[in-house]
């Protein structure tokens, strides 16, 4: 236990690099306006189901669009000591299957408040996580972050 009495806990996420005419998909997954935070799609892994599986389904939660899972392109880890929380993100590269980025979808869990694509010198006025997001997003090669803070 840590000093604030909590037991550290390690969660796994998967999350989805979505490229569209060279442009990277983003969402906000702070409902009611928390924050301003823009990251990829995806979440928390449920047990017994694959990586890939679990994605394919946050990836629409999040978005409301099919996706392909690919190759894992980044494996980054956020923690909050203050908060004994610790997780790993895998990243896939994904294709687009079905669906569209039409403006009136609306997440009907009311969690995801934005979804934008975005260009990688867009990126430079946004607040997102992590830091080597569009890193791995344009390059080439699988990019392994660790122990970066949260921040929301």
């Amino acid at each position: 236990m840590n000093e604030l009495g909590i037991r550290p806990r390690v969660r796994l996420a998967v999350r989805g690099i979505l490229m569209i005419d060279d442009k990277l998909l983003l969402v906000n997954a702070f409902g009611d306006d928390q924050s301003d935070l823009l990251c990829a799609p995806g979440g928390g892994v449920r047990p017994h189901e694959s990586l890939p599986d679990n994605l394919v389904r946050e990836f629409h939660e999040e978005t409301g669009l099919t996706v392909e899972v690919g190759v894992p392109c980044m494996i980054n880890e956020f923690h909050a000591p203050e908060f004994g929380m610790h997780q790993v993100d895998v990243y896939f590269r994904v294709t687009l299957k079905e669906g569209d980025l039409s403006k009136d979808w609306i997440d009907p869990e009311g969690i995801v408040t934005e979804r934008k694509l975005v260009t990688r010198e867009e990126m430079a006025d946004l607040r997102y996580k992590p830091d080597t997001l569009p890193e791995a997003a344009w390059g080439d090669t699988v990019i392994y972050d660790p122990l970066e803070l949260l921040v929301r």
